[in-house]
């Protein structure tokens, strides 16, 4: 069959899929990719540019709220069987790829989007390596304790959220102290790559295939700085992110309150919209943390554009979020990186509306 016809088929596949994973029916997922893979499918397509397709599909739709957290979580679930029973299709490596080696695969401590690092897993098994697949919130302690009883050729680690790219460096750096060289991938570390590069990871690979690829022409360890702390970040010497990071809390609650005094419709909210904008405020704490640690305010900035279209797409009033950053400002505004941090991201955002309105948080809640 020629090549369009592959991807013409592949396509309708694709779509047949994302169907039954949208619509709950597991059996359907599964006799889908079962009849695929006996019709002579390439395994690596049908894991990833079908199967990782439709689930990246998933996510676009939840974003753009045409499907809720619930369905989301469940067609993820769905996704995971369907993986494990390509998986078992597949249960020897492909002749001449024998004796690649033992890798480790792992989502940094506080990671739970453990897909992303399923799909690597499952492809790098195709490939013929001997994957120990740890999964999801793996602890570092834990990941180094493996790593002593399995003597690994590479790790790959998985972080899809910036604010784990903290815990992703100190995981980097332990591993690279046993001299085991580290590749890591996910959202977490930016398009480009720069913020793998900022934690000194051995590698960085935008996407599964490329991953394989690096990993097939071999990883070398950093050896020569097995020994470097956070502090190698100079950046950091001026206590910002430790600040932020430890009065996470107080400022979550602060904001709060200031909240409730500034926009007076919040007296209205119920308890379980007061808990949605607690969650929200934190996430922009959490993620003003890390622009601080990785010293780019646009991260945060992008964060924040992230969550006024995520609001905007549930009919929120994405301006309210200016107030939010406001009243952060105020509580840091002896921090001159924070302050400009937030100044950045409220200049991107709508004007703030004079009448009552939802606020920063909203009470909606702006994660799956």
């Amino acid at each position: 069959m020629a090549d369009g016809g592959v991807d013409t088929a592949l396509r309708g596949l694709s779509d047949r899929l994302w169907t039954a994973v949208i619509g709950r029916d597991e059996p359907a997922a599964l006799r889908l990719v079962a009849a695929a893979a006996d019709a002579g499918a390439d395994g690596e397509a049908l894991l990833l540019d079908v199967v990782a397709g439709v689930q990246h599909r998933v996510g676009m739709e939840w974003a753009a709220n045409r499907i809720s957290v619930a369905e989301e979580h469940a067609a993820s679930a769905i996704t995971d069987r369907v993986i494990a029973a390509l998986a078992h299709r597949h249960p020897t490596p492909p002749p001449g790829s024998q004796g690649r080696g033992r890798v480790t695969v792992a989502c940094v401590d506080g990671e739970w989007h453990a897909l992303p690092a399923r799909f690597l897993a499952e492809l790098l098994s195709l490939r013929g390596w001997r994957v120990d697949f740890l999964g999801a919130h793996t602890p570092t302690p834990r990941l180094i304790a493996h790593l002593h009883r399995t003597n690994p050729v590479a790790v790959l680690l998985s972080a899809s959220i910036p604010t784990h790219l903290p815990t992703a460096h100190q995981a980097v750096t332990a591993v690279q102290s046993l001299g085991v060289p580290v590749m890591v991938g996910g959202a977490a570390f930016a398009a480009d790559g720069r913020y793998a590069g900022l934690i000194q990871a051995d590698a960085w690979a935008p996407d599964a295939r490329t991953a394989a690829d690096l990993l097939a022409q071999g990883l070398t360890s950093r050896l020569a700085r097995q020994r470097r702390q956070v502090d190698d970040l100079p950046h950091l010497a001026d206590q910002e992110y430790t600040f932020v990071r430890r009065s996470r809390t107080v400022l979550v609650r602060q904001s709060l309150a200031a909240m409730e005094d500034r926009w007076p419709a919040m007296g209205s909210y119920s308890t379980a919209q007061r808990e949605r904008t607690a969650e929200d405020l934190a996430h922009i704490v959490d993620f003003l943390a890390t622009a601080l640690y990785v010293d780019d305010g646009a991260l945060f900035t992008r964060f924040t554009s992230w969550t006024a279209d995520i609001l905007t797409a549930r009919r929120v009033p994405a301006a309210g979020l200016g107030l939010g950053l406001d009243i952060l400002a105020d509580q840091l505004r002896d921090y001159p990186r924070a302050l400009g941090f937030l100044k950045a991201a409220a200049d991107t955002l709508p004007a703030m509306p004079t009448g009552p309105g939802p606020g920063a948080g909203s009470g909606q809640g702006t994660t799956a």
